[in-house]
């Protein structure tokens, strides 16, 4: 990166006053987002970790029936941990970053809280609707048709105050963050538009607009590429300002990373076939989706040594930064889940692990280790300074999170990989007579060994969520001595 872009980008900005900090740009947005990506992170952990103990513990599904069932609450764990936590923190951080880059404030008058407050609206719809059974049942993409207007009007909102702001900018250079932010926000945009497309029945019950095998086809190119753009493209613009910043360190290559943002934008649509391998979809699709997922590990390689060699020269600041170590194990959680996916594309492998916990720990490498990991470093950075903060108000609670966080993620993934195997290796097994060796119900026994101690590690991470609600609180509400000292931004 050249000194100009580096100026440009923010990354060698501060600011001298608190003043300052609200006349410059408009936080207040981003300080609603951030505080209720807490909020709605505490709400989708909690429901994360009580499905994890109904399967553990399968008497907790017979509890105020059928609204706290793990068929009801399970789209409601993923929703809000997607949907209502990674979204906030999407929102917050794309709103930040865009105004700090672009040395402007948000653009958008009335736009700018309709974005907000609707987005609060959807979440809430979604609370009320998904327990009562309210559903499409697609992947992802659960929730109605009058909800799924709302997200539309609320997104194409977004995208015009994002872009509004880019345009109106004081930089000629547009930082690489804002590229994967803006490919992020026309993506999802596209994404949502297509694959909620459906004929209304009634108030609360619509029918696709595809049948059969299309209609798997479109969920699945929309269902992985919720996880490619919404989960991966925009946190990557997250890490490109975030990591930088902490580690107070210029990107390693900036060459790399606009590489990196064109070779991942232009594989990572076309492969979502590899999730119905051995289905009706075509064989060249799947074929497709598998060779476009083994191509798709070198960008995501190369975005994660990129952030990684960030770090050089500053690998010290480990020591006593948890805030750094958050984003840096985040790189190591996303290189990791990057290797594994498309290992389990290659239809050989995926012959094993599909439909097994196998898969269900991949997604949450990715999703505890990477994503949410990458949002708790990127809030911990933010929060001082949106609140005219000198610091957060423990760093000790900050390390303590940091522990609870990566411990629990790792017992869950490690359980579900475990499970996986077990799981896959007892369902090909046969006799020599061609029967099956063990029955299903014998493969769900052999599970729950893993399914105990994937509770244990959600236990471990909600606490550290917890945590980081109580530091996050304090840090708002309590005036220190040294609050009084120029804030960093």
């Amino acid at each position: 990166m050249t000194i100009s872009q580096a100026s440009h980008s923010g990354l060698e900005s501060t600011v001298s006053g608190k003043a300052l900090v609200d006349e410059k740009y408009n936080y207040n947005v981003v300080r609603q987002f951030s505080v209720m990506a807490v909020v709605w992170g505490v709400v989708g952990m909690a429901a994360g970790v009580l499905i994890a103990a109904q399967l553990a513990f399968p008497a907790l599904n017979d509890i105020w029936q059928p609204y706290t069932h793990f068929g009801r609450l399970r789209p409601l764990h993923t929703n809000s941990v997607i949907f209502a936590f990674g979204g906030c923190v999407l929102f917050a951080t794309s709103y930040y970053v865009v105004q700090r880059t672009c040395q402007t404030k948000l653009w958008g008058g009335i736009l700018i809280p309709f974005t907000f407050w609707g987005w609060q609206l959807v979440i809430l719809a979604a609370a009320i609707t998904l327990p009562m059974g309210y559903t499409s049942a697609k992947e992802y993409a659960e929730l109605e048709w009058p909800i799924d207007i709302l997200i539309a009007l609320v997104w194409i909102s977004y995208a015009i105050v994002f872009f509004g702001t880019i345009v109106k900018r004081k930089t000629s250079h547009i930082y690489v963050a804002n590229w994967f932010f803006g490919a992020f926000i026309v993506v999802v945009a596209i994404l949502h538009l297509v694959n909620s497309a459906s004929v209304p029945v009634h108030g609360l019950k619509s029918y696709s607009a595809y049948a059969g095998t299309m209609d798997a086809m479109v969920q699945w190119w929309y269902g992985h590429n919720a996880v490619g753009f919404f989960l991966t493209a925009g946190f990557l613009g997250m890490m490109y300002y975030f990591v930088p910043k902490q580690a107070g360190r210029p990107v390693y290559s900036y060459q790399l990373s606009i590489v990196h943002f064109w070779a991942l934008i232009s594989i990572y649509i076309w492969a979502g076939g590899h999730h119905l391998h051995y289905s009706a979809l075509p064989d060249w699709a799947q074929s497709l989706g598998m060779a476009m997922s083994i191509i798709l590990l070198a960008p995501s390689w190369g975005g994660m040594i990129n952030g990684v060699m960030t770090l050089s020269g500053a690998w010290h600041k480990l020591r006593t930064d948890p805030t750094l170590r958050f984003l840096v194990v985040s790189l190591s959680f996303y290189g990791m889940s990057t290797f594994e996916g498309p290992m389990m594309s290659i239809k050989t492998v995926n012959a094993l692990s599909h439909n097994t916990d196998w898969t269900i720990g991949h997604v949450h490498s990715g999703a505890l280790g990477w994503v949410a990991m990458i949002s708790f470093g990127a809030l911990y950075h933010m929060y001082p300074i949106l609140f005219n903060k000198a610091k957060m108000h423990s760093v000790k609670l900050i390390n303590l999170h940091f522990w609870l966080a990566t411990i629990g993620t790792v017992l869950y993934i490690v359980a579900m990989w475990v499970n996986g195997l077990i799981q896959g290796m007892m369902w090909r097994a046969y006799n020599d007579d061609g029967s099956l060796t063990y029955s299903f119900i014998e493969s769900v026994e052999a599970s729950y060994p893993g399914y105990y101690v994937r509770a244990l590690g959600g236990a471990f991470f909600l606490t550290g969520m917890l945590i980081m609600a109580y530091n996050c609180y304090k840090t708002i509400t309590v005036v220190e001595a040294d609050d009084a000292q120029p804030v960093k931004a």
